[in-house]
């Protein structure tokens, strides 16, 4: 598939406003692995070869096991996700089928037991912004293979 928009450059303002999102949630105190699962799970949901593309790079280089990778889609039935890590999944998967189902209370309360509220609208805003990125990168037939992670010094630098 030919990519059909740049859409980072015709909408640069735009792109950028959700960039500073997206550099909020990476610096809003969540953990790093904890948000690659979700980008990873919201984009597998959404179909998004070149989120997942990034995300799975990203998640290894920051020392994600590609098993933990690999079950993602059937993480409750795998033992080796943390509580914490079950409820924000589980809230990914709720968020990004929004119009399918309401967020239930039970749902609601059982996240809330692992995360304080700033964790939680945190954890909304991450699943929110890779949302977009997948909407944007699907659209527009993003390529697929074409993102690198950026060497150890940007990363630790951005």
């Amino acid at each position: 598939m030919s990519n059909r928009i740049a859409y980072h450059r015709i909408a640069n303002e735009g792109v950028n406003a959700l960039g500073k999102l997206e550099a909020y949630v990476r610096h809003c105190g969540l953990e790093h692995s904890l948000l690659e699962l979700v980008k990873m799970r919201a984009s597998q949901i959404n179909g998004c070869g070149y989120c997942l593309d990034m995300h799975s790079k990203d998640a290894r280089a920051g020392g994600e096991t590609e098993q933990r990778l690999y079950v993602l889609p059937a993480w409750r039935e795998a033992p080796f996700y943390s509580e914490r890590e079950r409820a924000a999944l589980e809230w990914t998967e709720a968020v990004t089928v929004i119009s399918q189902n309401d967020i239930p209370d039970d749902l609601y309360r059982r996240v809330h037991a692992h995360f304080s509220e700033k964790e939680l609208v945190d954890l909304t805003l991450a699943i929110t912004t890779i949302n977009s990125w997948n909407r944007l990168a699907i659209s527009f037939r993003s390529e697929v293979g074409s993102y690198q992670p950026p060497r150890k010094s940007q990363a630790a630098a951005g």
